[in-house]
């Protein structure tokens, strides 16, 4: 990248956050502290009205914003392939918004990149296995409430109880996983941390009233804090080699670690919080895999293979 083109990033990089640190400026552009400070100086020299806070970073008065930019073809075709996943991954409301937001990148390009990416966007389809399931049109809400530090009352079917409860919940964020959203938030019936699926809620409004982030764990912290709650165990089974080509994608979600090839088979180890439902993946592999450890994965593998013979017997 050339210093023209650095410049113009690190300025648009400062209208991304509130403050940016030098360090975060060095580590994106893979250059020293030291050409950093020169580009401030350029930028300031050229005009731009940059602030500092010493020891935190730089930043951009209130109410300073860039003109208009183009965006070059490669950044408009990643936009449109986040815009297929978010379509898919996502509910009405957040689709909604960046479609929006796409129309507005789609005007300010040049004729031949709009030409290019409506060729793209008719080439790039996303697996209906992988289809939202619906959500509500809850979720720019909840992220709207999870910035605002704002309370929601939700009706939240339970799938356990079979019944529909009221909760007031203090959103801590969104996680994505088993193809679902979720919301996590700090439950005040309960008065701990609970895990809500966005698509079992019947209906949400958010309050005026806020409630402090300090209190409350971090996502992250508290992602790392349930899965300490499982009793994880190290597993290691040997597949065919062939049999180890076709498990390439899903291992990872049954809790791969590692893996040592050999000529006529592949070891791979694996840690997993239900040995049972780490069997039964096993057992659509037949004879091409090989339980190593531990001793109790076999004896449920048996368990599982003897019930089946008994039943089809």
């Amino acid at each position: 990248m050339n210093r023209i083109d650095r410049l113009t990033a690190i300025l648009i990089q400062l209208q991304t956050k509130r403050v940016v640190k030098a360090r975060e400026i060095a580590d994106r552009y893979d250059i020293s502290l030291r050409t950093v400070y020169r580009d401030i100086r350029a930028l300031e020299e050229a005009g731009v009205p940059i602030g500092s806070e010493a020891g935190i970073g730089y930043y951009l008065p209130k109410g300073f914003f860039l003109p208009p930019i183009m965006f070059t073809d490669e950044e408009a075709n990643a936009l449109l392939l986040g815009a297929k996943l978010i379509e898919q991954m996502s509910d009405e409301s957040v689709t909604k918004e960046f479609t929006s937001a796409l129309d507005k990148i789609k005007s300010v390009l040049r004729t031949s990149g709009k030409d290019n990416l409506e060729l793209l966007e008719s080439n790039i389809k996303v697996s209906q296995n992988f289809r939202r399931k619906n959500s509500g049109g809850f979720l720019a809400k909840i992220q709207k409430a999870i910035t605002e530090r704002k309370i929601l009352r939700i009706m939240y079917y339970s799938h356990y109880s079979e019944e529909t409860n009221e909760r007031y919940v203090e959103p801590i964020g969104l996680y994505f996983y088993s193809n679902v959203w979720h919301l996590i938030a700090y439950c005040r019936l309960r008065k701990d941390y609970r895990d809500f699926r966005v698509e079992r809620i019947i209906n949400l409004t958010q309050f005026e009233e806020r409630f402090t982030i300090i209190d409350h764990k971090s996502l992250e912290d508290y992602i790392q804090s349930v899965t300490l709650e499982y009793d994880l165990h190290h597993i290691k089974v040997m597949f065919s080699n062939e049999t180890a080509k076709l498990v390439h994608e899903q291992k990872y979600y049954y809790g791969f670690v590692d893996e040592e090839k050999e000529k006529q088979s592949t070891t791979m180890s694996f840690m997993s919080a239900g040995l049972e439902f780490f069997a039964r993946w096993l057992l659509m592999f037949g004879n091409t895999v090989t339980v190593v450890s531990p001793n109790e994965l076999k004896d449920i593998c048996k368990k599982l293979v003897a019930e089946l013979y008994s039943h089809y017997k």
